[in-house]
């Protein structure tokens, strides 16, 4: 089916010329992981979070709004449902999640950038949904439609994103009812990777499936996966109709969705790491179960967004020791559940990115590495507590990812890693600097940011004296100035530029 899909994207002469001529930018492959999860609790502590997440379905239950087709499907799989109120049965909803599968293949229009969700790998998107963004020249200010293409530019360029997400910012100056398609339009021109769908109204995910159909053809779309959504449940234990909808469009066209509760502990959870962590698996499981009663097999991911609160000021923390714990003891949960998941980012709620966005950041990608994370959304960009996406720390965050591929590789100890041929060469109080094993391997032997400096003080004062944000400024100019336009087939791209046209005229402007 891969290659009846290239065929499909690739057709016609004029597509080949445009292949010949494009330039292509370096991916690295989705990372594989040959370092160990960090499991932060025992096995008694897991099975006691998994009898509380039984007990919350059974006795509490969750509030299905809006949706009497939801109701209908819970009802006949054996729920106890009461108005709005659905109360699982024990052990429903972990037997329904049994079909999702463990590993999915999320297909690019480009096969070589297709991702493996799941297992041991690690797969990086950028930042999700922030209103405002922010440059070092312009400061803070409402996302434009411009800005918008400009965030997907950048992720076509990084080398080390493997994804090309989805809402990299909210272009406020578009129609809220007619944005979608723009942004649809970004990430199937400008960039080859894979990329998410709209799931803010279910019609939205059905013109997100059906510009899939225009872009990989309408056969491969229903047998394969081309888009990872994301659902998020209004924790505590709501699951309301217009992200539900969308789920249940993109499960029956056999689409991807993150289930995703949105938790800020004490204030959406309990500020308890293990009381959160029995929120979220009971909320996770009755989602992912809804899936499989949508259509069994659809692929999902076992999602968890988690911070904290400030108690004095109820402002969102981020990069916090709870935020760890909860997010390793997710990972653990959802290996239990033989799900892949997604957790973590580059988050931090600095206004700037400075050196607290830096230390959160930091933390958060670590985490995200070592709970075991099979997809990472945010994983650059992300500013102020989510409100912003940062034009400079995006690129900040990027060049970073490619630290954790470095890390995810782990220690070789092969013949070559040993070293005992360069031991002996140089011998007591010699150096290694000219011997042939350093000769042979200083190329790829350490990993180099490409936004820092390690000049001298002096090269470095008389370049001007720039500080990180300085130097990400200037990537970032560099990187728009090189782009160039991955090849797509012309006749999909009138296609598609003829669906989003007729699509605009057929409804009047909609601001809310």
């Amino acid at each position: 089916m891969a290659e009846a899909a290239t065929r499909r994207r690739g057709g016609g002469g004029a597509s080949r010329r445009a292949e010949r001529s494009a330039v292509s930018f370096e991916t690295a492959r989705y990372i594989q992981r040959n370092i160990p999860n960090f499991e932060i609790l025992n096995d008694e502590a897991l099975e006691i979070i998994e009898a509380n997440a039984e007990t919350v379905l059974a006795e509490i239950g969750v509030n299905i709004v809006n949706n009497p087709t939801a109701l209908d499907l819970w009802r006949e799989a054996g729920a106890d449902v009461n108005g709005e109120r659905v109360r699982i049965p024990r052990g429903l909803a972990r037997k329904l999640c049994e079909t999702a599968p463990q590993t999915f293949t999320q297909h690019a229009r480009n096969p070589a950038r297709t991702v493996e969700i799941g297992g041991r790998n690690l797969v990086l998107a950028p930042v999700y949904g922030p209103p405002f963004v922010h440059d070092a020249e312009a400061g803070r200010r409402y996302a434009t439609m411009a800005d918008f293409e400009k965030f997907v530019k950048l992720g076509y360029m990084s080398k080390w994103l493997h994804h090309s997400g989805g809402t990299v910012c909210e272009p406020t100056d578009i129609p809220v009812n007619k944005r979608h398609l723009d942004m649809l339009m970004a990430h199937m021109t400008l960039s080859d990777k894979p990329f998410m769908g709209s799931v803010t109204e279910p019609s939205r995910a059905e013109d997100s499936v059906e510009m899939c159909e225009i872009l990989f053809g309408k056969e491969f779309v229903q047998d394969n996966t081309v888009m990872t959504s994301l659902v998020n449940i209004n924790s505590p234990m709501t699951f309301d109709d217009v992200m539900m909808g969308a789920l249940e469009v993109y499960a029956k066209n056999n689409q991807a969705c993150i289930i995703s509760p949105f938790i800020v502990g004490g204030a959406m959870a309990p500020v308890s790491v293990a009381g959160t962590l029995t929120q979220v698996l009971a909320e996770v499981t009755a989602g992912i179960a809804y899936s499989q009663l949508i259509r069994p097999g659809a692929p999902v991911i076992f999602g968890a967004f988690v911070t904290s609160i400030d108690m004095n000021s109820g402002a969102p923390t981020f990069g916090t020791p709870e935020a760890s714990q909860i997010t390793y003891g997710a990972g653990q949960l959802a290996r239990r559940l033989g799900l892949p998941y997604r957790s973590a980012g580059a988050f931090t709620g600095s206004k700037l990115p400075d050196a607290q966005a830096a230390y959160e950041t930091a933390n958060s990608l670590n985490m995200g590495l070592l709970s075991g994370v099979n997809f990472m959304l945010h994983a650059c960009g992300w500013l102020e507590g989510g409100l912003v996406s940062s034009f400079e720390k995006f690129v900040m965050d990027a060049d970073q990812l490619g630290a954790l591929h470095k890390l995810a590789e782990g220690i070789p100890v092969d013949s070559d890693a040993q070293a005992m041929d360069a031991i002996a060469e140089v011998g007591p109080g010699g150096h290694y600097l000219g011997c042939a094993h350093t000769q042979a391997n200083f190329k790829s032997a350490f990993w180099r940011s490409e936004v820092f400096d390690y000049k001298p003080y002096e090269t470095w004062s008389e370049e001007g004296a720039r500080d990180t944000m300085a130097l990400a400024t200037e990537r970032v100019r560099r990187q728009l100035e090189t782009y160039q336009q991955p090849a797509l087939d012309p006749a999909i791209q009138d296609a598609l530029t003829e669906y989003v046209t007729k699509k605009k005229a057929s409804m009047p402007d909609a601001f809310m």
